[in-house]
């Protein structure tokens, strides 16, 4: 898409936006409101199982009727793609597919680690918090989507 097309597709979807930083174990979630562009951590779904997982996502959808969703997309450090990658992309396209939504993918490099920084600065116990570092990643992943729809 381009920055036009998809700047376009953003002024065009209002409302609430859920985030979501995948991973195979854990799945964490933001919420924002695309007007505001501000995103919040929400939640973290600690289910491995793909069924526990979208009647999860199921309600989180009922309950904040996103009118948009954005998943991160795990790049290496050069920028090339692995595994994870395909499955961030597979998980993007069951999103779409299940809940009849635009799914946007953003680069998530880094947003783990600063998350990390992020908490650990605030004085959380990181060991007895790691749900939170997903959801933490998530709102990272959300937020920087927002902010890269008011630069274009």
């Amino acid at each position: 898409m381009t920055a036009m097309a998809s700047a376009m597709a953003t002024a065009a979807v209002r409302g609430a936006v859920l985030g979501f930083d995948f991973g195979e174990k854990r799945v964490g979630v933001a919420v924002g409101d695309s007007a505001l562009g501000l995103a919040h951590p929400l939640s973290t779904i600690e289910f491995e199982d793909r069924e526990r997982r979208l009647a999860a996502i199921d309600r989180l959808v009922a309950e904040w009727q996103p009118s948009q969703l954005v998943v991160g997309l795990a790049l290496a450090v050069d920028g090339s793609e692995h595994e994870m990658t395909r499955r961030c992309r597979r998980f993007s396209r069951q999103l779409e597919a299940r809940y009849r939504l635009p799914v946007e993918l953003v680069d998530e490099r880094y947003s783990s680690a600063s998350a990390e920084e992020a908490l650990r600065a605030q004085g959380v116990d990181l060991r007895a918090g790691k749900h939170l570092i997903d959801a933490a990643a998530a709102q990272i992943i959300l937020q920087g989507y927002f902010d890269a729809a008011t630069r274009r």
